[in-house]
C-alpha cells in the first residue's frame, strides 16, 4: 500500500462532481439503479475516483439485483478497510478506500462463491479503466 492520501475538504470538493464528494467523502449513498456502473459488463479495473487506487477487477463483478455494482472480492487484500456501520438504526459493515479514506459502500455476507461476500459499491465512487488489449 502506498503512503495515506490526505487533502483539505476544499481540494476534495474541487476535484469531485457534488455527487462523488457527498458519497466519497459524506458517507452518501447513491440512489440504486442510477449509478453509471450498476449494470457495466465492460472489462477493467475499477479505481477509487479519489485516489486512483485500483480497487476491484471486472472479473469479480455480478449481477446482485440490488442497482449498485457488486463485486464478491477487493483486486488485492488490504485495498479497502472496513469497520462497524451503525447508521440508519442498522448494523452494516462499511467499505472505505484504505489509501484516502473514500467511503466507497458496504460489504454483506450474501454473495456468490467463492467469497460468500457482496462488496456493494457506489459507482459515484469508482472510475473503471479498460484492461489494455493484447
Amino acid at each position: 500500500m502506498a503512503e495515506k492520501v490526505e487533502k483539505p475538504e476544499a481540494e476534495w470538493k474541487e476535484k469531485l462532481t457534488p455527487e462523488q464528494y457527498h458519497v466519497t467523502r459524506e458517507a452518501g449513498t447513491e440512489r440504486a439503479f442510477t449509478g453509471k456502473y450498476w449494470k457495466t459488463k465492460d472489462p477493467g479495473m475499477y479505481h477509487c475516483v479519489c485516489c486512483g487506487e485500483p480497487l476491484f477487477d471486472s472479473e469479480t463483478k455480478f449481477d446482485s439485483g440490488t442497482g449498485w455494482p457488486s463485486f464478491y472480492q477487493p483486486a488485492e487484500q488490504g485495498q479497502v478497510i472496513e469497520h462497524k456501520d451503525s447508521t440508519y438504526g442498522m448494523v452494516r459493515t462499511e467499505v472505505r478506500c484504505a489509501k484516502c479514506d473514500a467511503h466507497l459502500g458496504h460489504v454483506f455476507e450474501d454473495g456468490p462463491t467463492p467469497t460468500g461476500l457482496r462488496y456493494c459499491m457506489n459507482s459515484a465512487a469508482l472510475d473503471l479503466k479498460a484492461k489494455d488489449k493484447k
